[in-house]
């Protein structure tokens, strides 16, 4: 069997925590592991093969995570852009045996009850041999109006239901056969095609012209071009709720989407107060709050039932209860022209981190560390002048036609324009200060003409 892992999305209502280059699912919030960890390593012993299907950015921190459990995946899929969860599912399965039973689950889940979420899987292997296309239904344990939900009897569907009003969810809880639609799956790979083939055409045939001109050597690359064709659809949409071919499996496992702050604050730890637990948090006469930042001291005062996130470059305060709002700060900042909803003051990066110190009009300055045998691409600015100074490490340093090298305490400089390259080739993690100094200085002033990992 073979666990596709989902690692789409950007996790608006975790804002700021949660960005477009380093979403919730990356973010180690549980005893320094990330929902990705725990979804590798909960499937690790139920699927022999992994498959990461995600855009470029999210692949690197797929590598990056996966190297701190030892592993790798055996198969990658990058995306130029989502197109919902049917294509991806079915780009996947393209690259499958027909026979191969998939085990489709979304990377930023979290589940506690690893013994029940085994049976749970054992039980829709069974199913999915007999020709069947199974979902999961979670046992919910509150009227919940951000799920779908999943009309039951025993294993039999009977509706899948849209979001509910609060009234309406508070009847399916009440009725005992209605269960939240988790967005996990299990079938063989060319059962769900041939489903998808049957119920949604065009999805299928532009998903299979695009997996056939996608690039094929160490992953599969879908071109840009190619996955824009493909009409936006989810799997409930295109397939499952059309299917007489649809099982379910009613899951209590200990399950959260941990789609909002709220959802965060019931699964971290709480000292006596019910603050969640955070040693740079000074707590006076309040209670109930979730607190989360390491960059700095936070001290509350008579402040119960909220939510305070600080992230060097952001802050949110909110009310507990109205976590949901935050993605229209999201669509603000986006109105903004922001970058605050794309990237934290450390960006991640296939070749190591940066963080930025300080960014001012004129001028930005930061902090870069470049893995062992790693190194940026071959690149040119045509705005912004680059001064380098190496704390520690030795840095390999190419700047036009010359390659020279630079030890700690000494410096370089790289005028606007100038084609320049900078490299780790030591055992050790190259750190150094990097000044941009010009009329602009931001992220997308980078023209690359050679990247390792094939970056545009």
């Amino acid at each position: 069997m073979t666990n596709i892992i989902l690692c789409g999305g950007s996790g608006t209502r975790l804002w700021p925590i949660s960005r477009t280059l380093m979403p919730k699912q990356f973010v180690k919030f549980f005893s320094d592991r990330s929902l990705f960890q725990l979804t590798v390593e909960r499937n690790n012993s139920l699927c022999s093969n992994q498959f990461i299907v995600s855009n470029t950015e999210q692949y690197f921190l797929a590598l990056d995570q996966l190297s701190e459990l030892h592993q790798t995946a055996q198969k990658y899929l990058l995306e130029p852009m989502g197109r919902n969860t049917a294509p991806a599912i079915a780009l996947a399965c393209m690259e499958l045996s027909p026979e191969e039973i998939v085990l489709i689950t979304p990377s930023d889940h979290l589940i506690k009850n690893q013994s029940a979420y085994n049976k749970a899987v054992a039980r829709a292997k069974e199913l999915a041999e007999q020709g069947y296309l199974v979902t999961f239904g979670i046992t919910p344990s509150f009227a919940e109006t951000g799920f779908g939900y999943i009309e039951a009897d025993g294993e039999e569907v009977l509706n899948f239901k849209e979001k509910p009003d609060l009234q309406t969810a508070e009847e399916y809880i009440k009725a005992g056969n209605y269960y939240w639609n988790s967005g996990m799956f299990c079938f063989r790979a060319g059962a769900f095609l041939d489903e998808l083939q049957k119920y949604s055409p065009k999805v299928y045939e532009a998903s299979k012209a695009a997996y056939e001109n996608a690039s094929k050597d160490s992953m599969i690359r879908i071109k840009h071009e190619n996955m824009l064709s493909i009409p936006e659809d989810s799997i409930d949409y295109a397939v499952m709720e059309k299917s007489d071919k649809v099982k379910v499996i009613p899951s209590d496992i200990g399950w959260s989407d941990v789609g909002s702050f709220d959802a965060l604050y019931d699964e971290l730890p709480k000292d006596e107060d019910g603050n969640t637990q955070n040693p740079h948090h000074i707590a006076i006469d309040s209670k109930n709050n979730l607190v989360y930042g390491n960059e700095k001291k936070i001290a509350t005062v008579d402040i119960d039932d909220c939510i305070i996130v600080d992230t060097g470059d952001a802050l949110l305060i909110s009310k507990k209860g109205s976590s949901q709002k935050v993605k229209k700060v999201v669509e603000k900042l986006k109105e903004q022209n922001s970058e605050l909803h794309n990237i934290h003051l450390t960006g991640h990066r296939p070749w190591g981190t940066y963080t930025v110190l300080e960014d001012s009009i004129g001028y930005k300055i930061k902090r870069i560390e470049v893995k062992p045998n790693k190194r940026l691409s071959l690149q040119k600015h045509l705005h912004r002048n680059e001064h380098w100074i190496v704390v520690s490490g030795t840095a390999t340093v190419t700047v036009g036609e010359k390659n020279f090298t630079v030890s700690p305490n000494e410096s370089t400089y790289i005028k606007a324009g100038e084609l320049h390259r900078l490299a780790n080739d030591g055992k050790i993690p190259l750190i150094i200060i990097e000044a941009q100094v010009g009329e602009y200085t931001g992220e997308d002033d980078i023209i690359r003409i050679e990247d390792d990992f094939k970056r545009d």
